[in-house]
């Protein structure tokens, strides 16, 4: 979807609608990545000055409330 991505979650009959920021971090959240690679990566797609931590941490613990995506052990602990 041009303008981000829509999740359907069957087990709660919910559909997510994410935009393009939110979007590419849950793309991300696939083990390789440490919160701090996400904000890098993002921060290079939007040509933002410096890297975008605090966002990404927030849109990673918005996922994980969501039941998105799960934590892992290394990025429990960089929240």
């Amino acid at each position: 979807m041009p303008d981000g991505l829509v999740i359907y979650q069957h087990e709660t009959d919910r559909v997510h609608f994410l935009n393009p920021s939110s979007a590419l971090v849950f793309e991300l959240c696939n083990g390789r990545h440490t919160p701090a690679e996400m904000a890098v990566i993002l921060s290079e797609a939007y040509q933002l000055r410096t890297p975008a931590v605090d966002e990404v941490n927030k849109c990673i613990s918005n996922l994980v409330a969501q039941g998105l995506v799960a934590p892992c052990p290394s990025s429990a602990s960089a929240l």
